[in-house]
């Protein structure tokens, strides 16, 4: 039966994390808009887009390329966030906050890409 990405639960809880840091760059100076509040709208995007485009790979290695390329872009996003910490546009506790959900979205897209190995 076919699944779609949409039922992944990695793809769910990096679309959470999408959203959340949406929500957050609205907060930046408008200085930011096409600089910092872009990269890590991007980056975050990118998760589950990587996510998404490799579920619809026929090949194993191909969707654990996507995977991989996904989890280089949680990396970015969390990146970002520390630029936004040093910049002052958001406190410790906030950082703290995504700290725990790009951790949540590592460890989901890990079981997922442990599961893939495993059909290989």
């Amino acid at each position: 039966m076919y699944q779609s990405f949409e039922d992944l639960e990695v793809w769910k809880a990096a679309r959470v994390l999408k959203k959340e840091i949406s929500a957050l760059t609205k907060t930046f100076p408008d200085v930011e808009k096409f600089r910092l509040s872009d990269q890590l709208i991007r980056s975050s995007r990118s998760v589950g887009t990587q996510i998404s485009e490799g579920h619809g790979r026929h090949t194993i290695p191909d969707r654990l390329r996507f995977c991989i390329i996904a989890r280089g872009s949680l990396s970015e996003t969390l990146n970002h966030l520390i630029d936004a910490l040093d910049e002052e546009y958001i406190a410790e506790e906030q950082i703290n906050y995504f700290r725990k959900r790009i951790e949540k979205v590592g460890k989901l897209l890990n079981v997922y890409i442990t599961y893939l190995n495993g059909k290989k």
